[in-house]
């Protein structure tokens, strides 16, 4: 009620002298929660690729574990049975689950274009693709971070 009076009390200039503080003051907020919303997506965006990296990361580890495993007890069954001078032809199970992907630490953490592409590699390698060679080509000649 208070309020009511004095704004009623205010001349046309001091009114439209106000309305112009209050559209500027709008203009500025709204900016501000623009900036803070995209903010907020790049963040939301980061926060994803991290969890993805992470994820197939940890299934890569158990996979190559698993792979590791499923080696040591074939060598035990072969070892006593002879081969028969036979060479497997062709892309043998779990070629590119050993891949090692160079990588130079640098002072931070990778950036996200960088654990884009380490995510691509990595789950490439987890399904034993045979787009590892090429994608760790790539990733090897342009200089192995993006940012």
């Amino acid at each position: 009620a208070n309020l009511k009076k004095r704004v009623q009390k205010l001349s046309v200039a001091e009114l439209n002298e106000l309305l112009e503080e209050i559209e500027t003051a709008i203009k500025d907020y709204s900016e501000e929660l623009v900036q803070q919303l995209a903010l907020r997506d790049e963040l939301e965006f980061e926060k994803e690729v991290k969890n993805s990296f992470i994820s197939v990361l940890i299934e890569v580890q158990n996979k190559q574990r698993e792979h590791k495993e499923t080696v040591k007890k074939k060598k035990k069954l072969k070892n006593g049975s002879p081969q028969n001078g036979k060479q497997e032809r062709g892309h043998m199970p779990g070629t590119y689950l050993t891949t090692v992907i160079p990588y130079e630490k640098k002072s931070g953490p990778p950036c996200v274009e960088d654990l884009q592409t380490l995510t691509k590699i990595l789950y490439a390698m987890k399904e034993d693709s045979e787009k590892v060679p090429s994608l760790l080509t790539d990733y090897i000649l342009k200089g192995e971070y993006a940012c």
